[in-house]
């Protein structure tokens, strides 16, 4: 841990007050106590866990590190004081928690009284999580058993050292056949139960940049960011509502506009992104985060052009409830065609997906604002707009369903399609006509500044 404290805020560990223990542990389990001693010799610690006070990135914590050393960084009881007293002295002062994260499990010798601990570990985790204070886990290797299945996946950032061991079961309880490949750091971020991977010489520089911006909170809501650059020679864009609807959907189909990537450069001073629905999945054409804004933060769930699947809806939900959580307005970039609708979309819950999504922003207490950038297409698009502040770009259009699928449904010729487009009222002059958006962003010049 000493090499994430920063030198000016020295680390303040928590006086443990630790509870009596029968000779060999409460099972009277034969070498316990011996075995704790040599542990204590050889790392230095009384415990598996030391808890404190220090600074990171030049922003104040509480940091719990394990000590792997100590009997596997395993938990039993008097871990469990010690984390029960680092999220009450948190809370207390109003910090967030940071857990490095090295352990097998639940101490055996302890039996039952150690595997209760991570009852109180969750329970400790679920207040700090209701006073709105954030908390962020360093999974090293390895992160198993309880400390992960609670410390860890119940973190809402989620940082992982390389190649570590991750996952519920430890790697002398696997089944036999087990594929080693899917306990390890890269795989769980590939299925979305990790955020970043981060080698340890940039650990410090990012959880520094995560405290920072999920410090700056609170503020009015987010204003929709501007189009960031003048169209290509021979482009349809060029910042004027478009005169026809099937103009509007290639515009907003154009490869020349901007995309939520360039929005976001442009629109934040620095950025960290989450990834993962935290059920297995991840869409790379949903990209989730929180961005540094003229110096308060803002949250982001940004389409990016593509359609978007059942895990992207869910990134979605977990980034809006989570910057709800934490006093933090949203803004949400539209871009897409319309939710994924094969057959694997539908094996993943696409519905149910979409729904959950649909209740995150409208239960969101913190407001949220929508800037529609390309593609709104129907209800895979609509379940991130702001209602009463969705804004439009020129380059953009909303509709019911696609053009080319009404006509469809309309049994119309193809050639019957741009008459179609015009009787949606999908530009975005109609949208703001119709009462659906509040306004035209205009596009901007490219180097262009913020109004």
């Amino acid at each position: 841990m000493a090499e994430l404290v920063d030198d000016f805020g020295a680390f303040q560990e928590l006086a443990p007050d630790e509870r009596a223990q029968p000779v060999d542990g409460p099972l009277g389990w034969p070498g316990y106590d011996a075995a704790r001693a040599r542990a204590a010799e050889s790392t230095g610690e009384r415990e598996s866990v030391v808890c404190g006070v220090g600074h990171v990135g030049g922003r104040q914590a509480m940091l719990i590190a394990f000590e792997f050393g100590f009997l596997g960084g395993s938990l039993g009881e008097r871990t469990g004081d010690r984390l029960v007293a680092a999220h009450e002295a948190a809370r207390a002062a109003r910090l967030p928690v940071v857990s490095l994260i090295a352990t097998g499990g639940s101490r055996m010798q302890e039996g039952m009284r150690a595997l209760v601990q991570l009852q109180r570990v969750a329970a400790e985790s679920a207040r700090t999580r209701a006073a709105g204070l954030p908390q962020l886990a360093v999974l090293r290797d390895p992160a198993t058993g309880g400390g992960w299945a609670t410390l860890g996946a119940g973190a809402d950032v989620i940082l992982a050292c390389p190649g570590a061991q991750i996952g519920f079961a430890g790697s002398r309880v696997r089944p036999a056949d087990a594929d080693p490949v899917a306990y390890r750091a890269e795989s769980q971020l590939a299925t979305g139960h990790v955020d970043q991977i981060v080698p340890p010489e940039r650990l410090p520089a990012t959880l520094g940049a995560w405290l920072r911006l999920l410090s700056a909170t609170g503020g009015p809501p987010a204003a929709p960011p501007e189009a960031l650059r003048a169209p290509a020679d021979g482009s349809p864009t060029g910042g004027e509502p478009p005169r026809g609807g099937w103009s509007a959907v290639e515009r907003a189909r154009a490869a020349e506009r901007p995309r939520a990537g360039a929005y976001l450069d442009a629109h934040f001073e620095e950025y960290q992104e989450i990834s993962g629905d935290r059920c297995g999945g991840v869409d790379p054409g949903m990209r989730c985060g929180f961005g540094l804004r003229e110096g308060r933060t803002i949250a982001f769930a940004a389409q990016c052009g593509t359609a978007t699947t059942p895990a992207g809806f869910r990134t979605a939900a977990r980034l809006v409830r989570l910057a709800d959580r934490l006093g933090i307005p949203v803004l949400t970039l539209v871009d897409t065609p319309g939710a994924a609708n094969d057959a694997d979309a539908e094996r993943r819950g696409a519905g149910a997906a979409i729904a959950d999504c649909f209740a995150a922003v409208a239960e969101a207490r913190v407001p949220v604002t929508t800037l529609v950038v390309g593609e709104g297409g129907s209800g895979g698009a609509l379940a991130l707009c702001a209602p009463g502040d969705t804004w439009v770009t020129a380059d953009s259009y909303f509709s019911v369903i696609a053009p080319e699928l009404a006509a469809a449904i309309l049994k119309r010729r193809p050639e019957e399609v741009r008459r179609t487009a015009d009787e949606l009222r999908l530009r975005p002059q109609d949208l703001v006509e119709l009462g659906v958006a509040r306004g035209v962003v205009p596009t901007h010049a490219r180097g262009s500044q913020s109004p």
